[in-house]
Order: structure tokens, then C-alpha cells, then sequence
């Protein structure tokens, strides 16, 4: 299932690549892409939202939402 998530407190691209690694040590997680920029990282998982969220809070991110992934650029 592909997921968009949105979170407050990525400034650079150094955060966004902290934000994708811990999404990907989850088991359950096979994709992460961050857009520091947009404040959203792009996940393909078969985790439920509330795993996702811990996991990037517990990356120093705060989430604001997570929704169902659109199309290809959202």
C-alpha cells in the first residue's frame, strides 16, 4: 500500500534521509522518499498508520497526517 506522509520539522536533506532510514528498518517497510522541501515522505508498506507515525516521531519529526497516495507525484 503506498502512503504519504506529512511532517513538520524537515529542514534539509540530511533530515529527510534520517526520516527515509528509519522507515526503512522497519519490517513491513520496502520504500521511503522524503521531500524535505514539501514536508511529505512517500512510503510503500503493509504497516498500519500508527507504526508509521512512531516511527517518524520517534526520528524527531512531527506528523501532521497520513493519507492514501494519489498519483505519482502525490
Amino acid at each position: 500500500m503506498k502512503r504519504v506522509i506529512e511532517a513538520d520539522g524537515m529542514c534539509c536533506k540530511r533530515c529527510a534521509e534520517r526520516a527515509e532510514r528509519k522507515l526503512l528498518l522497519l519490517d513491513g517497510v520496502t520504500g521511503a522518499k522524503a521531500n524535505f522541501k514539501k514536508g511529505i515522505i512517500f512510503v510503500e508498506t503493509v504497516l498500519p498508520d500508527d507504526a508509521l507515525a512512531a516511527c517518524v516521531n520517534e526520528a524527531g519529526f512531527k506528523v501532521t497526517r497520513i493519507r492514501d497516495r494519489r498519483g505519482l507525484f502525490d
